[in-house]
């Protein structure tokens, strides 16, 4: 299963063109909103915006594997730049307020950086803040899968995009107070603006956000070539040449018990053991029926008797012809009666594999840790919110509990991403009420305009 766990170069290459996009449309704005009339400025933010929207649709079409926080953040940016110099000219006009003419696109001169790089600032901390609660996140986790299933991408694509909003931040913050002290305390209002001023209020965040881009294009080089280096990397002539494969994964399971090995070699760490399930194999085919799987299984434990159930099952969208699909395989009886399985590993409690999963994670392989969280967070889900996402018990502190035999008696849909995104989004996080109000309110509205467009509602 190492294959799934290694990184196509082009994906590194999106990742990077996309905080590069992001950067060069703030280089645009600022130039264009130089060379164009002053007027011209939220017109341009506004095209910016719609630039940064196609992009981020075009990426949810193509159902790409790269992250678009960071696009995601520019797009409010530009929005909110638009929209909050529209409102200050109109309120400055009004005389509701007074503000300096180098914030009135009517006037020149007109410094956008003086908003802009303010306003930058502000988005990309609260993207930074919520940035597990947004629902770009929430419906890459659900349609992707979540950080510890994307293996090495997913890793990258985490750190690194917490990395980018971190530097970001910075980089906004510091060229704010830059602008606004030199304007404070330097810029003479009364006077003709001079190439000094121009500079320090165009080129400067230019040349600040060229520096950047130069980072970000050899850090991520570098890690291209660390990757190379340690094998991880998958050219696309690899992809081209590369079979379809389906991996199964089966959980032995016998009352509260279930069968691990405890000593498999971790693949990315030399002499370090992991806990994973022993009963692992992979098909070269697209597809694989019931009947067959039922017969591998029974092969591998050399058990006839016991039942099957689909736990869950993804494609690869890293690596777009692997697949995973994991089953239960539950036994009658007691694990004494299973003694003499031929594949190694031990009979270890559920109780004691949840203490191991909450305090030692490390401890377990990658996709045994996957798929413990799946179905610690889909049963927990469900016995603590209802499917609006409201809590059942109103007690906070409640923890409900559950074992194996649970989870063979009632039968749970584990392939449902529902109970998921309710576990991303329900009434313990802030602002969950105030977004279900609404949702309400949208519904009501659409169920009237259908009625007023009603064929029966108009004849009378």
């Amino acid at each position: 299963m190492k294959d799934l766990e290694k990184v196509n170069g082009s994906q590194l290459l999106s990742f990077w063109k996309n905080i590069s996009v992001g950067i060069l449309v703030l280089i645009l704005t600022l130039v264009f909103s130089r060379l164009f009339p002053f007027y011209f400025s939220p017109i341009i933010g506004l095209l910016a915006a719609a630039f940064l929207y196609t992009l981020l649709y075009n990426n949810k079409v193509r159902r790409s594997s790269s992250c678009m926080v960071v696009p995601y953040a520019m797009f409010y940016c530009m929005i909110l730049y638009a929209f909050v110099s529209i409102i200050l000219n109109v309120l400055d006009i009004w005389g509701f307020i007074a503000m300096p003419k180098e914030l009135s696109f009517f006037n020149d001169p007109y410094m956008p950086a003086l908003l802009l790089m303010p306003i930058c600032f502000v988005v990309i901390s609260v993207v930074f803040i919520r940035r597990k609660n947004l629902t770009i996140c929430i419906d890459c986790k659900l349609s992707r899968g979540l950080t510890i299933e994307r293996g090495k991408l997913g890793e990258i694509l985490n750190i690194e995009t917490r990395l980018q909003l971190i530097n970001l931040m910075w980089l906004f913050g510091i060229l704010s107070v830059f602008m606004w002290g030199y304007f404070v305390f330097f810029y003479y209002q009364d006077a003709n603006v001079n190439n000094r001023d121009w500079y320090i209020f165009v080129w400067v965040n230019v040349i600040a956000f060229v520096l950047d881009e130069i980072y970000f294009a050899s850090r991520y080089y570098n890690i291209y070539l660390d990757l190379k280096e340690n094998g991880e990397i998958i050219t696309e002539e690899e992809l081209s040449d590369m079979t379809t494969k389906t991996y199964l994964r089966f959980y032995l399971i016998c009352g509260n018990k279930v069968y691990l090995n405890t000593h498999i070699a971790d693949p990315y760490i030399q002499g370090k053991f992991v806990t994973d399930t022993p009963f692992i194999t992979k098909r070269n085919v697209n597809g694989i029926t019931t009947a067959d799987v039922s017969s591998i299984i029974k092969r591998m434990t050399d058990i006839n008797n016991g039942e099957l159930r689909f736990f869950y099952g993804r494609k690869s969208l890293d690596i777009a012809k692997h697949r995973i699909l994991r089953y239960f395989y539950f036994l009658d009886g007691s694990p004494e009666d299973y003694k003499d399985l031929e594949i190694e590993g031990e009979w270890i409690d559920f109780d004691t594999l949840k203490y191991v999963y909450q305090k030692q994670p490390k401890s377990m392989s990658m996709t045994l840790l996957t798929d413990l969280s799946r179905m610690v967070t889909i049963i927990l889900t469900q016995k603590i919110f209802n499917e609006d996402g409201y809590r059942k018990v109103k007690v906070k502190s409640y923890r409900p509990t559950f074992d194996l035999q649970e989870i063979r008696d009632k039968n749970y849909d584990f392939q449902d991403n529902k109970w998921l995104r309710i576990a991303m989004y329900n009434s313990d996080l802030k602002g969950f009420h105030l977004r279900k109000w609404m949702e309400k309110f949208r519904l009501v509205k659409k169920d009237y305009n259908k009625e007023e467009q009603s064929p029966w509602r108009q004849s009378r």
